[in-house]
Formats: C-alpha cells, sequence, structure tokens
C-alpha cells in the first residue's frame, strides 16, 4: 500500500520534530522544511499530497510560499499553523485555498483529526482526477474510427466545435452510427468538460413529465409534487445537456425548450422565477425524420433551426464501407482485452462478407457481431463460418418479371432471413424513412416497427 505523503513546513524543529514523529507512527511518510524557500524546493520535487505550513517564518512567509505552491498547482491541500491572535491572516490564507488552521500551541491529537479530514479529500480530488482522465481517454477523438472521407470530415467538424463556445449542436444519423459516442466526446474535449453530462434520452419520458424532468418544478405544482424539484438543465448548469431523438418531444415543450435555448433562462413547473443557466445543448435525431416532422407540423420550424446552427452528419455504415474494416479491427481490440482473447486478424473470405452486408443496424452491429463472436469462438482468426447465418447468406432479393415472386434456390433459404433482408432493402430505398418503407412491404407501420426491433434494426 502507497504511503500518503505529508510536507511539514516550520522553522520550529521542535514542532517539524514532533509532527513527523507523531504522524509517522500513524502510518503517513513525513518530510520537513525549515523554512519557505526549503519547503518549495521539496513541494516542487517530491510531489506530496498534504502540506502543513507555519504562516509565521522568517525568509519567505507561509502566505508567499502558499501563493507560490497554488501558481505550480491550484488544488493543492494545505493545513496552516498561524500564532494565537494571528486569525485575521489565517483567514486570508482560507481565502487563498488553504483547507484549515490550527493555533499554536495545538495538540497532536487535534492535528491528526484534520491530517485524516484532509488526506480523505485528497483521496476524493485523485479519485475525481482519475475519472476525469478516464472519461478523456475514453471519450476520445482517436476512439471514433473513420477512415472515409465524410468521417474525416465530421470529427475534423466536431474538434472545431468542442473547441469552440458553441451552445447548440444537432447531431443527425441512423440509429447506430456513434451519434452518442461523438456527443460525449464533443463534451470531453472541451472547455466544459469538467462540468456535468446530463443525458435525457427523450423516448423514455412520458409525455406528462418531460416538462417537469427537462425544467424541474416547485413543491405543489401537481398532485405528486411533494417536494421541488431540480430539472435536468438546471443540474447540467455549466456543462453539456444531451437531448437523444428531440424529435419526440410534444409541442406544448417545445416553445420552452426553445425560450431556454435562446434567452437560457426558463421557469419550473408551477414557478414564477426565471431560471438562468450556461449549458451546451448537444441534440440528437434520425437524419430525414424532424425535417420531415418540420414539414407535417410536428415539430416548430424556429426551434429545428435554432437546433441547427452546427449541424453534423453521420452518414450510415453502408455508405462508408472504408470504415468497416478499421472499425471492426477496433472493436476486436476492444473484446481481448476484456474477454482475455487473442483475436489477430479477419481472413479474406470473412472480409468479403463483413464488406457486402448491408449493416442497417451500423456499428452497433458491427460491434454486436464481433462480440458475439470473439465470445463464442477460440480462434486467432475470424473465418466466414464464425460469422452470424444472416451475414453468411446475405443476398439482393430481386423479384421475378415484378411479379412479387422469389426464386427459391436448390440448397434453400431461410424465411427469417428473406424476411430481414426485405426490411433491409425497403429501408434503403426509403431513406429510412419507416412509413414509406412500410407502404414498399405493404404492411402498416407498427408492424414494420414490431419487425425492425425483432430483427434488430431499432
Amino acid at each position: 500500500m502507497i504511503q500518503s505523503r505529508i510536507l511539514v513546513i516550520d522553522d520550529e524543529e521542535l514542532i517539524t520534530r514532533s509532527l513527523k514523529q507523531h504522524l509517522e507512527q500513524e502510518g503517513y511518510e513525513v518530510l520537513t522544511a525549515g523554512d519557505g524557500e526549503k519547503g518549495l524546493e521539496k513541494f516542487m520535487t517530491e510531489s506530496p499530497d498534504l502540506i502543513i505550513l507555519d504562516l509565521n517564518m522568517p525568509g519567505m512567509s507561509g502566505m508567499e510560499t502558499l501563493e507560490s505552491m497554488k501558481k505550480v498547482k491550484k488544488d493543492v491541500t494545505v493545513i496552516i499553523i498561524t500564532a494565537h491572535g494571528d486569525i485575521e491572516t489565517a483567514v486570508s490564507a482560507i481565502k487563498l485555498g488553504a483547507s484549515d488552521f490550527v493555533e499554536k500551541p495545538f495538540e497532536l491529537d487535534r492535528m491528526s483529526i484534520m491530517v485524516k479530514k484532509s488526506m480523505e479529500t485528497v483521496q476524493l480530488k485523485k479519485e475525481v482526477t482519475y475519472l476525469r482522465e478516464e472519461k478523456y481517454c475514453t471519450y476520445s477523438f482517436s476512439n471514433v474510427i473513420g477512415e472515409s472521407p465524410g468521417m474525416k470530415d465530421v470529427l475534423k467538424l466536431s474538434q472545431k466545435i468542442a473547441a469552440s463556445d458553441a451552445n447548440t449542436i444537432l447531431i443527425q444519423g441512423e440509429s447506430g452510427t456513434g451519434k452518442s459516442l461523438l456527443a460525449r466526446t464533443i463534451h470531453y474535449h472541451s472547455a466544459r468538460a469538467q462540468e456535468p453530462f446530463v443525458e435525457v434520452t427523450c423516448t423514455a419520458i412520458p409525455e406528462a413529465l418531460i416538462e417537469s424532468e427537462l425544467f424541474g418544478h416547485e413543491k405543489g405544482a401537481f398532485t405528486d409534487a411533494k417536494n421541488a424539484k431540480k430539472g435536468l438543465f438546471e443540474v447540467a448548469n455549466g456543462g453539456t445537456i444531451y437531448l437523444d431523438e428531440i424529435g419526440d418531444i410534444q409541442m406544448s415543450t417545445q416553445a420552452k425548450l426553445l425560450r431556454a435555448l435562446e434567452e437560457r433562462t426558463f421557469k419550473k413547473v408551477g414557478g414564477l422565477r426565471d431560471i438562468r443557466v450556461n449549458v451546451r445543448v448537444v441534440a440528437t435525431t434520425n437524419k430525414k425524420d424532424l425535417e420531415e416532422a418540420v414539414r407535417a407540423g410536428n415539430f416548430r420550424a424556429d426551434l429545428y433551426y435554432r437546433l441547427k446552427v452546427f449541424p453534423i452528419y453521420i452518414q450510415p455504415l453502408r455508405e462508408r464501407k472504408e470504415d468497416i474494416m478499421p472499425l471492426a479491427m477496433h472493436y476486436i481490440t476492444t473484446f481481448n482485452r476484456e474477454f482475455k482473447k487473442n483475436v489477430k486478424g479477419i481472413s479474406q473470405g470473412a472480409r468479403k462478407h463483413l464488406l457486402d452486408y448491408p449493416w442497417f443496424g451500423n456499428a452497433r452491429e458491427l460491434r454486436n457481431v464481433i462480440e458475439r463472436v470473439c465470445i463464442l469462438e477460440d480462434t486467432d482468426v475470424i473465418y466466414p463460418e464464425h460469422l452470424p447465418t444472416e451475414i453468411i447468406k446475405h443476398i439482393d432479393i430481386k423479384s421475378d418479371n415484378n411479379n412479387g415472386s422469389i426464386n427459391i434456390p436448390c440448397e434453400g433459404i431461410s424465411l427469417k432471413n428473406v424476411e430481414k433482408d426485405l426490411i433491409a432493402q425497403a429501408l434503403q430505398k426509403s431513406g429510412g424513412n419507416q412509413t414509406k418503407a412500410a407502404k414498399l412491404l405493404e404492411i402498416t407501420r407498427d408492424t414494420l416497427r414490431y419487425k425492425m426491433q425483432k430483427y434488430g434494426f431499432l
């Protein structure tokens, strides 16, 4: 177990020796310095977790030492030792960033309690830093795989947007193209990275509750409002709020959302006071749905154009086949590490099947296929026989003389695969429009959605 390191800076040798002996008995590693200059030097070279600093020292004073440390490491944790009656100076040190102070003479047991409390804060800071670094690495632009010209343009634009002050971003693309990954990557590479990232799945919130969830409510605003509640916009203040499938927000809420975007203010349900927030809004939707909703009068045109200040469109995987193999190899690396496998590559035969398949579930479907192979197969190379049946037997089904009949090959054919393939083709021909795809298949939209969910298109 790594010992926590404490640096004691005091010109009184009796105090430094006593603290060193006492704190070492409690399991800490203790360094000492007799003046501010030597203390600052050890601070720079030894990286202590906690500083115990006397304010009244000859030469460089404690306040000067604290100021110098804060310039090097803003979040350094410092306990101040001050002479009796010098509270005003101690308060100034607290304002400068010291975590606590103790007056001389002090009891060693009291100092132990203060050190333990400060070390808990230090540990919490370390954990927060670790989590932030982990998020930064997980949601790195290098993890958004794209060799195609379209994806390179998306990454270039996204990096510019992340570094900018852009407050409203609209990411469009089919389900499974990576809209959520891109939204998080933009957040964790922006100046807002240390602030909250709040995800709102608009389809998962009942219509009656969406306004309350987004903007909060006051006590007694409606029957079940027994207490006041912050909305997600308020929770995300300073950071990013991610509105997934924004096209499902009802017209009644859209006007309030438009005001929140334009004026950065809103009222809670049942509230009278304006609440001002500073949030970046990243909204996502399927490419066609929102435009059609505007034309149909189901989505406010002014809200649509407000969201579209910085539009990003992610092409479906079938339109950027250059990305299929890099993505597949990326997923292999990921699952090798996760499942302790040693898959090294993909055979030419399997590559051909992967490149020929239309991937209507996009990158998400490809990821699921690679995950399944890595879990089920004990191989160092992926061959065609390791791939799911629907990928191996994928064919372009053509009608016979336009009469709607299908020729069954001599070796037979899977009815399930035929149905799945017909649905995929209908979605492709309709540009992802479910209503048009249902008409092409001569079924209802509800039936189509049921089958899309059944075959993993949703």
